[in-house]
């Protein structure tokens, strides 16, 4: 069983976002093609769901698939769609069991219709869960997020149903594929890789960074919880001092 000292219920991540690498790199260490990464990553997926559910995380966001993706070549995209087609017929039930809900952000009716329908039906059925969010980000850039979300706004101003005076974070949030989730509290990033990637840029805003250099199909229970302790053992301030974050928890 994988280590849970430390870890306190109290200091938790409300949302946790990860941003998965390092397949391909995996995948060419056993000599093998990318997509072999890619099929063993989902073992990874698996695994950390299983492990944020059961510490108690509410949301976990997975960068599943981004609006980049498409220039890879065609079979590995191809092999990807399969996969999460295949993954979500063979999980539902899992999802249903442990109390889980799925949600997507992305342009998901730009997916394959295999894609969609299947997407749709775990949704539906997993509507009602709570224990946890798994939330897919398919299809999914935040520039784009962002562009799209400014375009509902100012059309709203052009009908007269808002004003630029009424314009503000609030109103930002609201229009966001993620109105309905918390900002992220803690994003992490495996195979050593150092950069967001065009990843939840508005809901980053003020969450801690981890990375590490393990690539994500030898992310396993132990990695996650380790990161979870790290973030424990942080301190967000939120634009405060130290000493008034003290004054404030005393």
């Amino acid at each position: 069983m994988s280590d849970l000292t430390d870890i306190t219920s109290q200091k938790l991540p409300k949302h946790v976002a990860i941003i998965m690498d390092g397949n391909g790199r995996w995948a060419k260490q056993q000599g093998k093609p990318r997509v072999f990464g890619h099929k063993n990553g989902v073992k990874s997926v698996q695994e950390i769901v299983e492990a944020a559910a059961e510490i108690g995380i509410n949301t976990l966001t997975l960068y599943t698939f981004s609006t980049e993706n498409w220039n890879r070549p065609k079979q590995e995209v191809d092999v990807l769609m399969g996969l999460l087609v295949r993954s979500l017929k063979k999980e539902l039930k899992t999802l249903i069991k442990n109390n889980i809900k799925l949600q997507t952000i992305g342009k998901i009716d730009q997916l394959p219709e295999k894609v969609v329908a299947e997407l749709k039906e775990v949704i539906e059925k997993t509507k009602n869960n709570t224990r946890l969010t798994l939330n897919l980000a398919l299809n999914y850039g935040a520039r784009e997020e962002i562009v799209n979300a400014i375009k509902i706004i100012s059309k709203k101003v052009v009908n007269n149903e808002l004003s630029i005076a009424e314009i503000d974070e609030n109103i930002i949030n609201n229009h966001l594929y993620t109105v309905t989730l918390p900002d992220v509290d803690f994003l992490i990033r495996t195979s050593g890789e150092k950069r967001i990637s065009n990843f939840l840029l508005w809901q980053i805003a003020y969450a801690e960074f981890y990375f590490t250099d393990v690539l994500w199909p030898d992310f396993r229970k132990e990695h996650f919880f380790q990161a979870i302790k790290e973030y424990q053992q942080r301190e967000r301030r939120f634009g405060k001092t130290s000493e008034q974050i003290k004054t404030s928890n005393d």
